[in-house]
């Protein structure tokens, strides 16, 4: 474990412990708050900026066809998505998962999908 100590003044009783600590090398010594917040890596962290989502998207025809019908309701079950396109089980589950790795549609519990 890491001991931090600050020292205090030579005549003080009350500083005879740290100042101990310090001079045994059982303590680290800190001269200000700013020393512990370096020590123990408690910067803040800068964020970096959100990245804009791309407002056009090209999108393959199956694609758009799977975000026609995405559109109709609200969400949609991955069985309705076979049907209704006519497209195959293969096929849809490339097209859904291109659209998720780009973010224009959300995979939701019991394969159901939904756009973003």
């Amino acid at each position: 474990k890491d001991v931090f100590a600050i020292p205090g003044k030579l005549s003080d009783p009350k500083s005879a412990g740290c100042n101990e600590l310090i001079r045994n090398n059982k303590a680290i010594l800190l001269s200000d708050a700013k020393e512990l917040i370096e020590m123990l890596n408690w910067e803040e962290k800068k964020l970096s900026p959100k990245k804009q989502r791309e407002l056009f998207i090209e999108l393959s025809p199956d694609e758009r066809l799977v975000i026609d019908i995405l559109r109709e309701s609200e969400t949609v079950h991955i069985d309705d998505l076979n049907f209704k396109s006519g497209l195959s089980s293969s096929t849809i589950a490339a097209a859904l998962l291109s659209l998720e790795l780009q973010s224009v549609i959300v995979s939701l519990p019991g394969k159901m999908y939904k756009l973003y």
